[in-house]
């Protein structure tokens, strides 16, 4: 049943139009892998089946396949391909086809199709190798019209899982605080910035929002009855309970990749130190014992592990620790403050924000070794940096353009995007892939 009603909310909120983006900067260095090349892919314009179409149609058509191109320009290892006017003028052409488009550049070309069976929209779509003219996949998708938006995130999925052998992450939600009045309530979206809606409305602080793994609930921190405690709001009906209180503060949660325990601060006994509580909320181990301060608790993906900020050396450091936190050891010694970690969905990397020599909060990345160092940002003050499902993206918030806004970039640090135009908004977080 819950299944269901996920599925719901997907479809309930996927009739906006789609968010205006800038490609902000790129970063020039190659991925974390090394050795790099983004594949050339383009995305030729849906074409009618058969019989007229009307002017509607035609521009549901535009809108489909804009939104396919977007996607799939946004995926880390993807580099679409625009349509040269030039081109087109000098050889006088009235479409484009197979070699067309690899003489464009493109390596792979998807083709759509589409016809309107009633209030349906039915598209088919085929992949083709521009060397080889071989077609690579194809597949069909019948879908109500005013679900358009959902049908060509689906396109686009399949063509991520058939390129990459990765499910996509199209259809996949942020959570992030906006600043209203006073307060500070939590907000849903899609990937891509479009179908905003409120999560919160209580007038309070709610912060620190933190997805668990099944999409069904969202944990944060709120001042809504006091001092900060911790509660979770229901995603698809909204409503929020407390989930633990305890003296003090109860601070950034961090949902475990099984979605049993939660990572968090609490300051109970006066200090402030990483436990690990059961989803009622309910103690189930301290994991740092220091009289430092420790924050923002992070699970390694198999969750062996939890990383975490510490000042115990005199500045803020990353630690990572195994769950019980027994065996500790520093990871960060490149940078005077470093803090906020997240853990890599791949387990490869963590990445966290760091004060650089520039004197401005940057995000950087570092193995899970302690190797490999990298700033990633360039611009603005940048913070709460969090994983996509796949491990190839990043959400985080920047200063760059405004008092705040969310950006996405890949993991490298390329493509860097921005969300949102509003200032204000802050602590995003990626949810999980959505079961189908």
């Amino acid at each position: 049943m819950r299944t269901a009603l996920l599925v719901l909310l997907t479809v309930l909120f996927v009739s906006g139009s789609l968010a205006a983006q800038d490609n902000i900067r790129t970063i020039p260095f190659d991925t974390i892998s090394g050795g790099f090349r983004a594949i050339p892919i383009a995305v030729d314009q849906m074409t009618a089946a058969a019989g007229a179409v009307t002017p509607d149609d035609s521009a549901l058509m535009r809108a489909v396949t804009g939104v396919i191109q977007y996607d799939l320009d946004f995926y880390a290892d993807f580099e679409l391909i625009p349509v040269d006017s030039f081109f087109v003028q000098t050889y006088e052409l009235t479409e484009l086809n197979v070699m067309s488009w690899g003489r464009l550049g493109a390596d792979y070309v998807v083709f759509l199709e589409c016809q309107f069976p009633g209030p349906n929209m039915l598209v088919n779509w085929r992949l083709v190798d521009t060397r080889s003219r071989r077609e690579i996949s194809d597949g069909r998708f019948d879908y109500h019209r005013q679900f358009w938006r959902l049908l060509a995130h689906d396109i686009a999925n399949q063509i991520v899982q058939v390129m990459t052998g990765d499910p996509g992450i199209f259809r996949t939600k942020i959570v992030y605080v906006k600043k209203i009045g006073q307060a500070k309530e939590l907000f849903l979206a899609d990937f891509d910035g479009a179908n905003e809606r409120q999560l919160t409305d209580n007038g309070s602080l709610n912060v620190s929002p933190a997805f668990a793994p099944d999409l069904e609930h969202i944990y944060f921190t709120s001042y809504m009855d006091g001092p900060p405690q911790l509660y979770r709001v229901d995603v698809i009906s909204g409503v929020i309970e407390q989930v633990a209180e305890y003296p003090g503060s109860i601070t950034a949660p961090s949902v475990s990749p099984d979605g049993k325990k939660i990572a968090c601060v609490l300051s109970k006994d006066g200090n402030h130190e990483i436990y690990v509580l059961d989803l009622q909320g309910r103690i189930i181990k301290r994991v740092t014992r220091h009289p430092a301060i420790e924050s923002s608790p992070t699970w390694s993906p198999d969750g062996r592990y939890i990383a975490y900020s510490s000042d115990r050396t005199g500045s803020p450091q990353i630690y990572v620790s195994d769950a019980d936190g027994i065996d500790t050891r520093r990871l960060t010694f490149v940078g005077g403050y470093n803090d906020s970690p997240v853990w890599s969905r791949r387990g490869d990397r963590i990445t966290f924000v760091s004060r650089t020599p520039r004197g401005r909060f940057d995000l950087a990345s570092i193995d899970t070794s302690g190797y490999d160092y990298r700033v990633m940002t360039q611009l603005g003050t940048n913070e709460n940096p969090h994983f996509s499902p796949d491990g190839k993206h990043i959400v985080f918030s920047s200063t760059r353009l405004s008092s705040g806004d969310i950006f996405t970039m890949d993991v490298s640090g390329r493509n860097q995007r921005r969300l949102t135009r509003e200032g204000n908004i802050s602590n995003p977080a990626w949810g999980p892939i959505p079961k189908r």
